[in-house]
């Protein structure tokens, strides 16, 4: 067998991603390894035998695939993150990190590490793969004039200090998250229903109201709902006298209009004070041919662009009034920008949905499908970028490589979403599929190559090693728990919400969710993980970059 797995890569390849695919499904007290059992599996088969290596383009194409395709599903949500409430949450998370960056390079000093390996140390802390993968691209490409073993201790030193730091990066969080909750006496349960109670659950309702507010009589529907900025709620019929219609923003309120708002709890509020009275009984939706479907948003034409932009009411006497994405509901606006993969709400005339039908597309297939030809010019840039040599003190260049250059391409062409007929978006179960896939094959790579020299890494200092990594969990961990729950007041639920995006570790995210039925850890999740993820990936390549420098 030993001989079979040694002599076909391809075999080894998918025996490894197999085994670690089954035992990270493995239930311990309610936690799971997951994907990243891969690599563990993958160090095991390396520290076995040296004769078990996966050739190094595996590796190399997995890393392309997976950061390009965070990249892309992150470029939006990185960008916006900077706005408004989310610009503070996202410097103090950056601020956080840094310090995590500090400690790793400080005790990474102190115990003699190579730059790689303390980079490595600071990933798995975090519990961050696209970060280590970005500190073993940074790293070979900066070993080039050393020598073979060398060159080989450096590139796979990382992932061994990975392994080491990780299980901590996971348990420490929650262990943590635990003990503060007893400390500062949090009673979780109050949180929940202050919040349940502020944001009305949450869930996206539809009410109707009658228009006796004099402000709003005359005026049209774009021009009343501007002094609200973001009203959070959508309007999608309007009944003048008898007749029923679909809203759209020219649309002109009357005294005694009858108009059906969709939104969240705390807009139905904004939309009563604003128009007037709520109405007992609800305007139908199966009134004067008006109706609803759902759709998928499948034509590549629509993708990319704004629903404000595509004039739905000129163009298919339409209105969105929901989109989901993903496993998310949310209220549309006229500034969200549709996705491939989007399923959208559409209200109009029933004799008219054929036609609205076959703009959208509506095709599952198409949505599984992808692009390839945006796929690949976008790989092509991101890889051109990471070959750029960037000037260094001493003397010395470095390269964004085939971690950072993909990356940032992912996170520029994702905010851009279109160019020209250039649709750069991915299907959001594409996305996934494609992320997945990239991670499984750079996981079990790169835990084969790092496996031959796990045992002499761990004998020089594996127990400190793990003691080091939690110490920067540790800081990381309570520095966000005393910033977020002393100095910005928010619940603590927020907060072990806000310290799972830092930590970018769904593990934890899950406990948070499960001492409460609030979204509230899911949003604060949400508002930190892009520029989390993002940070950390740079740092690990700072920390290879600048310890060579200077140390």
């Amino acid at each position: 067998m030993i001989d079979l797995l040694a002599g076909n890569p391809l075999l080894l390849l998918f025996t490894v991603i197999g085994l670690g695919y089954l035992i990270g499904n493995i239930d311990i007290f309610g936690f799971k390894l997951g994907v990243a059992a891969i690599l563990f599996v993958g160090i095991a088969f390396g520290a076995v035998n040296s004769r078990f290596d996966i050739p190094e383009y595996i590796y190399v194409l997995g890393l392309v695939l997976f950061v390009y395709a965070i990249g892309l599903q992150s470029g939006p949500g990185f960008f916006s993150s900077f706005q408004k409430r989310g610009l503070k949450v996202s410097a103090l998370a950056i601020g956080l990190l840094l310090m995590g960056a500090l400690v790793a390079v400080i005790l990474g000093k102190i115990m003699g590490l190579s730059s790689p390996s303390t980079a490595g140390l600071f990933s798995g802390a975090l519990t961050n793969t696209p970060a280590l993968a970005a500190a073993v691209e940074m790293a070979k490409s900066l070993s080039t004039n050393l020598s073979p073993e060398l060159k080989t201790l450096y590139t796979t030193g990382p992932v061994v200090t990975y392994g080491l730091a990780y299980p901590f990066g996971v348990f420490g969080v929650i262990l943590w998250l635990f003990l503060f909750n007893k400390i500062f006496k949090v009673d979780i349960a109050k949180e929940t229903l202050a919040n349940l109670r502020e944001s009305g659950i949450e869930n996206i309702i539809s009410r109707t109201f009658k228009i006796i507010n004099p402000a709003v009589m005359g005026k049209r529907v774009e021009e009343a709902l501007r002094p609200l900025g973001d009203s959070g709620f959508v309007l999608s019929r309007i009944k003048k006298g008898n007749k029923i219609d679909v809203v759209h923003p020219e649309t002109i309120l009357e005294a005694n209009d009858v108009v059906v708002a969709v939104g969240k709890a705390a807009a139905m509020e904004r939309a009563r004070i604003l128009f007037g009275e709520q109405m007992a009984k609800h305007l139908d939706e199966t009134l004067d041919g008006i109706t609803y479907r759902w759709l998928f948003v499948s034509n590549k034409a629509v993708a990319g662009k704004t629903i404000g932009g595509l004039q739905l009411f000129k163009q298919l006497h339409a209105a969105i009034t929901r989109l989901r994405r993903g496993d998310v509901e949310f209220v549309s606006s006229p500034n969200t920008t549709l996705e491939l993969g989007d399923r959208i709400r559409v209200v109009s005339h029933r004799d008219n949905m054929e036609k609205i039908t076959d703009f959208f597309g509506d095709s599952v297939k198409s949505i599984s499908e992808t692009d390839f030809l945006s796929l690949s010019m976008g790989i092509v840039i991101g890889v051109f970028l990471g070959m750029i040599p960037i000037p260094l003190p001493n003397g010395l260049t470095f390269k964004l490589g085939f971690a950072g250059g993909p990356l940032i391409a992912g996170l520029i062409l994702g905010r851009l979403e279109r160019t020209g007929p250039i649709n750069w978006g991915i299907p959001f179960n594409a996305n996934l599929v494609l992320r997945q896939v990239g991670l499984v094959f750079f996981l079990s790579a790169i835990g084969t190559k790092a496996g031959h020299s796990f045992s002499a890494i761990f004998q020089t200092g594996g127990w400190g090693l793990i003691a080091a990594g939690g110490a920067i969990t540790t800081v990381v961990t309570i520095g966000t728990i005393l910033v977020g729950y002393k100095y910005l007041k928010l619940p603590m639920i927020a907060v072990m919400g806000m310290m799972s995006g830092i930590q970018t570790q769904p593990a934890c995210l899950a406990y948070a969710t499960q001492q409460t039925e609030s979204e509230l850890p899911n949003i604060w999740y949400a508002t930190v993980y892009p520029a989390s993820t993002v940070t950390k990936i740079f740092l690990a390549q700072i920390i290879v970059s600048t310890m060579l420098l200077l140390f």
